[in-house]
Parts: structure tokens; C-alpha cells; sequence
């Protein structure tokens, strides 16, 4: 199964809940979850390594400069396109401006299909996309999770999801990416559904919105 809609996203928090009564409590404060798909694709990839700023601002105005500079959301062509002195005045870091340069002509030539990869499995997806120099295991399970629909992806390495778990299940300390990924297994088949759950509850405790963020 793929999570394509608000329906599905609700079907499997019941599930979840099932196999974790002490998610209930969260479940029926937090119900209904938001769904944050986006088409796969360069697009949907590269504002998930946009995202991935210090500042949740400077994301956001960074994406509008890529928006506007690409004439609409990118495509890898339309990116690559864009002028070099323009590119240079995004506001990215060499780094992310590397990683998106290397993701589009990899599209480009053929030798990534963003639209494949989100069919896969996700053990087999995450080694094509981290096989991109730049791509990390967040970026990758992100880019499942938001792009591919994938119902069973926890990106343990998520700052606001490590915090919202301990918060949730009573550790004193953030616990570590090893331990989160741990408890998560638990909420297989539908750990992509309890992502969004500690996100909505990330939110609730903070009051910021919790958009994925890697440490």
C-alpha cells in the first residue's frame, strides 16, 4: 500500500494505534494528520534539500527565488537551466547548490528516475538515491515518505521527531537516532503514519509547525 490520501494517512493511524495503545491518547488529540504529499520528482527532491536550512525562513526564501528563477517548480531541465550568476544569488550553500546540481544532471542523463525510485522498495530506493554524493538517509527517507507515498519510513535522524518521541514516551533526555529507530520498529507496517503523529505533536508542544529537519 501507498499513502495517496487523507484517507489513507487515517486508516493507518487506526492501524498504529492498534499495534501501540499508548499512542491512543496522541491519536485522538491530534487526528486529523496532515498528508504533506507532493508529486516524485526533481521538484518534490529539491525543496527537501532546499528544507534543510538552519533557518525555516531562509528556506522558504530560498524556494521562492528557485520558484521564480525556474519560471514554476523545477524540473531538472528548467533548473539547470537557470543562469549561472542567478543560480550563484539563490542564496544556497555550495554544498546544497552541489547537491541539486548533481540531482539534476543525474535526471537529466538518465541515470536517476526520481519517479522509479518512489516505486520501490524502500531499502532498494534509499541505496539509489544516498548513491548521489549530497543525498544523506534523511534526505532519501523524506523524499519516500513525502514524495513516494512509502507507508513504513522513519527518518530517525529528525531533530523535532527524536524530541516528540522521548517527549511522548517519558525519556528525561532527547534519545538518541539508534534508540529512536529501535522504538519505531514497533509501529512497523506504518511508521511513515507515526512519523506524522510525532510531528503533529512536535507541533503541539512548540507551537512551530514541524516541518522535517535532519541534525
Amino acid at each position: 500500500m501507498t499513502i495517496r490520501t487523507a484517507a489513507d494517512v487515517e486508516a493507518g493511524l487506526a492501524a498504529l494505534v492498534a499495534l501501540d495503545p499508548r499512542l491512543e491518547p496522541l491519536a485522538v488529540r491530534l487526528s486529523p494528520l496532515p498528508l504533506r504529499l507532493a508529486e516524485p520528482g526533481f521538484a518534490g527532491l529539491a525543496h527537501i534539500i532546499v528544507s534543510q536550512m538552519v533557518s525555516r525562513a531562509s528556506a522558504e526564501a530560498i524556494w521562492r527565488r528557485i520558484l521564480q528563477a525556474a519560471g514554476g517548480l523545477p524540473s531538472a531541465e528548467t533548473y539547470l537551466s537557470i543562469d549561472p550568476e542567478a543560480a550563484a544569488g539563490l542564496g544556497l550553500s555550495r554544498a546544497k547548490a552541489e547537491t541539486l546540481l548533481n540531482a539534476a544532471r543525474a535526471v537529466v542523463s538518465g541515470d536517476l528516475d526520481l519517479e522509479a525510485v518512489a516505486k520501490l522498495d524502500a531499502d532498494a530506493a534509499v541505496g539509489q538515491l544516498t548513491a548521489l554524493k549530497g543525498i544523506g538517509l534523511w534526505t532519501a527517507e523524506v523524499y519516500l515518505m513525502f514524495c513516494g507515498g512509502h507507508p513504513d519510513v522513519f527518518p530517525a535522524g529528525d531533530v523535532a521527531l527524536r524530541a516528540a518521541v522521548g517527549d511522548a514516551l517519558g525519556h528525561a533526555v532527547r534519545p538518541e537516532i539508534r534508540e529512536v529507530a529501535t522504538i519505531a520498529e514497533a509501529w512497523t507496517p506504518w511508521r511513515s503514519v507515526a512519523a506524522r503523529l510525532f510531528w503533529a505533536h512536535y507541533a503541539s508542544r512548540t507551537g512551530r509547525e514541524a516541518a522535517p529537519a535532519a541534525e
